[in-house]
């Protein structure tokens, strides 16, 4: 069906952080498939995992224990700080299940018709409740009347949260992003994370933080929340926890864990062995790796680079980041820079609310990998600005 508008480039082989089209071409990967290949692109721990159990045994179904399973859910437990994982697909089914447990603790509060504090300009799926959740109108266009059950509140915005808070009835938990990624990059301060948690304490309410983009090391902490130092009651993730397989994982704590019991959910292949042992081989590579380390070192340079190479362009905005998320703001549309890095610069990037570049590079990258996306962008960015500025330039 007609849902992505693609490339003009088919991609046969990948190698770190780098990509080989149909013809031969090498291309420089800014973007891991979307915060996905975090270990760049044939690994070979995870090449190997996959290998070894393909040939041993893929399914069984969730009637039955799964070793890996309870070997992963016990390591992203011990990581997060968490009690208990519920295993599934994709960061879309990761945020139903936490909604799900929202819906059940409202249950237990007597709340009738409960209300889940969610953020203007998020991203939590595509699904019909991620997508009601989500606080863009554009991805929400056409699929109306959407589920209700979502109260929203600005972004990063402690006081207006408090005051919707005082007059919204019903509320019985909060989603939020440490970093808004499909949003343009737009960063929780840690205080902000810390008021959020206090306010969920004091009113009973569940904490609850999308990871599916900024988890797995991405942000230079395995999880994005914890750089603000809170705890929260459930955490989703997805996207680098297999490292292009598909998985994803709701995890819980404290009165969260308990919610769920035999038939509120389930999933026919969430949590199967090929999985879990992929999800298992990903954090072992990276604890041994220290990647979540190397993230933030990586991402210091990325952002240092940026900002001296393009921060005096005209046209540019803004430069913001957190670990090996960053996002270049331009004063004018820049999606057609897209095919154009493709083309001219061999590189991949995205372009995000129509007019942020963002870079999401694998974990592994080498210094001068950093630099060299750097490098490239500035030529882009500098070509951009000067098409932009000049009169009659279509851009």
């Amino acid at each position: 069906m007609h849902t992505y508008a693609r490339a003009a480039v088919s991609f046969v082989r990948g190698r770190g952080a780098r990509l080989w089209d149909t013809n031969g071409i090498e291309y420089l990967d800014a973007i891991a498939g979307v915060a996905v290949t975090n270990l760049g692109h044939a690994h070979p721990a995870v090449t190997a995992a996959i290998h070894e159990q393909a040939g041993q045994l893929l399914h069984t179904s969730n009637l039955f224990g799964i070793p890996w399973q309870e070997r992963l859910g016990g390591q992203l437990c011990r990581l997060a700080g968490m009690e208990r994982a519920f295993f599934c697909n994709s960061g879309a089914e990761a945020n139903e299940a936490a909604l799900k447990l929202a819906r059940l603790h409202a249950r237990r509060l007597g709340v009738a018709h409960p209300q889940v504090l969610v953020m203007e300009n998020s991203f939590h799926g595509r699904s019909l409740a991620t997508l009601a959740a989500t606080g863009n109108p554009a991805a929400q266009q056409g699929f109306e009347p959407l589920m209700p059950g979502f109260a929203r509140a600005p972004y990063d915005d402690i006081d207006a949260l408090r005051m919707l808070a005082a007059g919204t009835p019903g509320i019985v938990a909060v989603l939020v992003e440490p970093v808004q990624g499909e949003g343009g990059v737009r960063i929780a301060a840690p205080d902000y994370l810390r008021a959020l948690r206090a306010l969920c304490s004091e009113r009973g309410w569940l904490f609850m933080v999308d990871e599916v983009q900024t988890g797995m090391g991405r942000t230079g902490a395995w999880f994005g929340f914890q750089h603000a130092g809170v705890a929260p009651d459930v955490i989703t993730l997805a996207k680098g926890l297999g490292n292009g397989f598909p998985i994803g994982a709701c995890l819980a704590r404290g009165e969260a864990a308990g919610l769920f019991s035999p038939g509120h959910h389930g999933s026919t292949f969430g949590g199967n062995p090929l999985a879990c042992r992929v999800g298992c081989s990903v954090v072992e590579a990276m604890e041994h790796e220290r990647i979540p380390q190397r993230a933030a070192e990586l991402g210091a340079r990325l952002l240092h680079g940026l900002r001296q190479s393009l921060g005096g362009l005209p046209g540019v905005r803004e430069i913001r980041g957190h670990g090996l998320m960053a996002g270049i703001e331009m004063a004018f549309p820049c999606a057609w820079l897209v095919p154009l890095a493709l083309e001219r610069e061999r590189l991949l990037i995205t372009v995000t609310r129509g007019n942020t570049i963002r870079l999401l590079p694998p974990l592994i990258c080498s210094e001068g990998e950093i630099d060299d996306i750097v490098a490239r962008l500035r030529r882009l960015v500098a070509d951009a600005a000067a098409r932009a500025g000049s009169p009659g330039t279509a851009v």
